[in-house]
């Protein structure tokens, strides 16, 4: 989807956020730069993911910090990976453990530090209390089930820290569906806010599940034209691809192909697009696949 004119401000509001986080007193210089940016941004063809990765890339370079959010991603993996048994209990207990991995995953994607977001750790409880206690608003999951039992690949990409670690639960079921079915999970190139590198996948144990991609690029999202060709040639050999968080959607929601997008509607944005209102959890199958 194109960049949409009230995700300006969230562009602007999380280069304050991370010159914040990494102590810049005086951002008059790095804001300079931010505004540059903006100014050359072809809103008709760059997506909001690919602009937040350039921008994040500048505070990079500015702050000499290649990755500012180190701390806060160890931190959140380890914290949901010490409750990976006692998730996956409640999800075996479940009458259809399948679609309660679906939902536990898409909870997951609470767990969000972006421009969007100021979530503090009681603050993620919470929702994910409330959260619990919601179904999802569009639920695609029995075609879902039925494409992971018939798929020999599947791509699945990540998203946020903390996060990954619901997505491991869900691969765990779909490895159960179907033990045939090779599973990829791609992380990001490089740092860019709190979404998901290849040393936090390997962190929470995704190897012991899935073979580890990195995308080879710096946006949040996947920017399909700026990743790798050994990404791409996954992305286009994979019979199932499921897509985590809005980044992703709004970099694929344009895409042909059997894609799935797992995501809560964090903003209006987005929440308009799908077609749900904010905050309603979604799993959806693309529009445009084939």
């Amino acid at each position: 989807m194109k960049m949409h004119a009230d995700c300006l401000p969230c562009v602007v509001s999380q280069a304050v956020k991370t010159a914040d986080l990494v102590g810049i007193q005086d951002k008059s210089e790095i804001m300079r730069r931010v505004f540059a940016r903006l100014s050359q941004a072809d809103f008709e063809r760059v997506t909001t993911p690919e602009l937040f990765g350039d921008i994040f890339r500048l505070m990079k370079e500015e702050t000499g910090d290649p990755d500012p959010y180190r701390a806060t991603r160890a931190y959140y993996n380890d914290m949901f990976l010490r409750r990976l048994p006692s998730l996956r209990e409640e999800i075996c207990r479940s009458p259809d453990p399948f679609w309660e991995s679906v939902r536990y995953a898409i909870i997951g994607n609470i767990i969000d530090f972006g421009p969007a977001h100021n979530w503090l750790l009681e603050d993620i409880e919470s929702r994910i209390g409330e959260l619990r206690r919601q179904s999802l608003y569009v639920d695609d999951t029995a075609a879902l089930r039925e494409d992971i039992l018939g798929a020999k690949t599947l791509l699945y990409l990540g998203d946020n820290c903390g996060e990954i670690c619901f997505d491991r639960l869900l691969i765990e079921r779909i490895r159960a569906l179907n033990p045939a079915c090779r599973v990829y999970f791609a992380v990001r190139g490089e740092p860019v806010v709190n979404d998901s590198i290849e040393a936090d996948a390997r962190a929470v144990g995704m190897d012991e599940v899935a073979d580890i991609v990195s995308n080879g690029d710096h946006a949040m999202g996947t920017v399909l034209h700026n990743t790798s060709p050994a990404f791409q040639r996954i992305y286009r050999q994979a019979d199932l691809v499921i897509a985590k968080g809005q980044a992703n959607y709004e970099c694929l929601s344009e895409e042909m192909g059997s894609v799935y997008f797992l995501l809560m509607a964090k903003c209006h944005v987005i929440a308009d697009d799908v077609g749900v209102p904010v905050g309603k959890m979604v799993c959806m199958k693309s529009r445009r696949s084939v």
